[in-house]
Parts: C-alpha cells; sequence; structure tokens
C-alpha cells in the first residue's frame, strides 16, 4: 500500500514549496489540507504545478485521517495564521495552537510522524538569544511581542510537556522559521517578504523605501534579519523525513543576520538596477514590538547530522528574482 503524507496549509508558502518536494520525489502520495480562499489572489496556482493525490477541506481533516489512518506515514503542519498583525486573539489561539494539540494526540495515538511549523517570534526582542534549547524552562522563558508569538510559544510547550510525558508521535519535530523568501508568496499581501513587496518598484527602476530605525544602535536600514530562502528550510523538513529518530524543537534560518539595505541591494542587483533607497518611519503602532535583530543558532541540527546548504543571500535573492519573480509565470 503506498504511504501517504498530509501537508497542512499546503497550498500556502512554506507548505506549497514542501508539498512541491515531495511530489517531485514521488516516494508518498501528498495529500494537502488548506482553503483557498478568493481565487483572483491566485493561492490555488501555488499547487498546480504539483501532482497531489488528493485535496482535502480543514473541516474534513479529522474524519479523512481516521479513514486513511493505516496510510499515513506523517503530517507536515503548515497551517496556521501567521500575521503578526491579528487582532483577534482566540481565533489565533484556535487555529494556531487547539488545532496543532489536537493534531499532536493524533500523531501520539495512532503512531504517526509530526513536523510541525514553529516560530521565531517566540523568541520575543532576542533579549534572551536565538539558541533553540527545547527544554520545558527554557522555552517558558522567552517572551514573544505578538499573540502569534504566544500561540507557537505554547504549543512548544505543550509538544515539550507531553513528550517528557511519554505522549508523542513516533517522531516529532518543531521549526522555528525565521524570515524565509522565495516563490509562491503571491498571495500572502502585507505578510510577503521585504524581496516580493519592493520587487515592482525595484523591476520599474523606481526607489523602495525602508524603515528608519528607531532604536540608536541601528542605522535606517540596518536592522537586522536572519533572512533564510525558502529551499533551505525545505531541504530541513525533507532530512527529518528521512531521519525517522531525530526529534525535537530547532532553529530554521541561515544563520547569518543581514540587513534590510542588504536585502535591497541584493534585489536591485539581481534585476541589473542601480540600488535607490529612501527611508520612511516605522508605523508607531508597532515600533514596541518590533525586532531590530534576529540571527538562528542553526548548531543543534547540524550535529544532529543535518547537512543541507545555507545559501548566501545575495544568491537566493538572484534566484529568486531571475527565476521566478521576474518571470511571467513566478509559480513554483
Amino acid at each position: 500500500m503506498r504511504r501517504m503524507i498530509v501537508v497542512t496549509g499546503g497550498a500556502g508558502f512554506i507548505g506549497s514549496n514542501i508539498v512541491s518536494r515531495l511530489c517531485t520525489e514521488d516516494r508518498w502520495d501528498v495529500v494537502v489540507c488548506d482553503r483557498l480562499e478568493d481565487a483572483s489572489l491566485g493561492k490555488w496556482r501555488n499547487l498546480a504545478k504539483s501532482a497531489i493525490a488528493d485535496f482535502w477541506q480543514p473541516e474534513e481533516l479529522f474524519v479523512q485521517l481516521d479513514r486513511h489512518a493505516d496510510r499515513i506515514s506523517a503530517i507536515v503542519h503548515m497551517g496556521a495564521i501567521s500575521s503578526t498583525t491579528e487582532i483577534d486573539a482566540d481565533l489565533i489561539l484556535r487555529t494556531n495552537f487547539s488545532l496543532s494539540r489536537d493534531l499532536w494526540d493524533w500523531c501520539a495515538m495512532n503512531e504517526t510522524r509530526l513536523i510541525y511549523a514553529s516560530s521565531a517570534a517566540t523568541y520575543g526582542d532576542g533579549e534572551a538569544g536565538f539558541e533553540d534549547d527545547d527544554r520545558l524552562e527554557v522555552i517558558s522563558r522567552l517572551q514573544p511581542l505578538n499573540a502569534y508569538g504566544y500561540s507557537k510559544k505554547l504549543f512548544d510547550q505543550y509538544a515539550v510537556r507531553e513528550a517528557a510525558r511519554d505522549h508523542a508521535p513516533r517522531q516529532w519535530a518543531g521549526l522555528k522559521f525565521f524570515n524565509v523568501y522565495g516563490p509562491n508568496e503571491g498571495h500572502k499581501g502585507a505578510m510577503k517578504s521585504v524581496i516580493a513587496q519592493i520587487w515592482p518598484r525595484v523591476s520599474a527602476n523606481e526607489p523602495v523605501s525602508l524603515f528608519r530605525s528607531h532604536h540608536p544602535d541601528y542605522a535606517d536600514g540596518g536592522q537586522l534579519r536572519d533572512f533564510v530562502f525558502v529551499d533551505d528550510v525545505v531541504d530541513m523538513v525533507e532530512w527529518l523525513l528521512s531521519t525517522p529518530e531525530v526529534s525535537g524543537i530547532f532553529n530554521a534560518g541561515s544563520g547569518q543576520a543581514r540587513s534590510f539595505l542588504d536585502l535591497a541591494h541584493a534585489t536591485f542587483a539581481a534585476a541589473g538596477r542601480d540600488p535607490a533607497v529612501a527611508y520612511i518611519d516605522m508605523p508607531e503602532a508597532i515600533r514596541d514590538r518590533y525586532q531590530y535583530f534576529t540571527e538562528a543558532r542553526m548548531d543543534r541540527i547540524r550535529a544532529l547530522g543535518f547537512g543541507g546548504q545555507s545559501t548566501p543571500l545575495e544568491e537566493g535573492v538572484r534566484r529568486y528574482v531571475q527565476q521566478y519573480l521576474s518571470q511571467a509565470d513566478p509559480y513554483r
């Protein structure tokens, strides 16, 4: 019987890139569970080139899981509300915590592997560092800056606590995604990567706008982020699926902080344009919750044997711009 992998949020940005890779390998039947929403936003196009085996609506997820329980090898749980500005905290908790908890319990009872999306937002302002130490007492000390980050921290706590009580999936892994960029994010609107947001102006050879710094230690455009190409995080998922003995919570970043100005310059360079950058004030609503520095520590997963690439920023941006954003068909 052919085995199955279920990808929740599989039509989204990271999820659809995972689906594309899994379908290319042709080792499993790949099933997507997601909402496609407004057809004009093009989210369905993220899946159009992948030969998925089935598509499930979120409302039928657990019915379908029970129906196919003997075939399912793993659930890759990417479904979430990822907006850091969503104000309905109850909606965030229902989507990001309660569903994840119920999937964890189903996987534990059915001895099914679970890989899920955590987030670098759990680290808050970064004062506690970016070490992916998955001891409960360490996770509990983290102070996220928004409800989204809190929902991800809450589930990380649940996962570690339940694993310690021997109530866990056969393999489980949470990935703390940093600033991921790459193809298939066009539907995300204001939550798209900065590269995708500035691309229309770069392609038109017009100046782009970055936020001024409101922190004395950082120059305008000098705010630092760990930007990671989506292929690199898909490599991590693929490695975990091939390494069932590894469980835990791991950072998913490049391991090197770079500035937004570096990112803008790389985008102009990929388009063959001279850089032109202006600065605008950061909205007051986010100033007190703004991360000026993120940088993933990648030591733990590499010590366990993960040897995947860490694509340099300039190379990742070049591939994204030249192979996708500048093309008539920008979808993977």
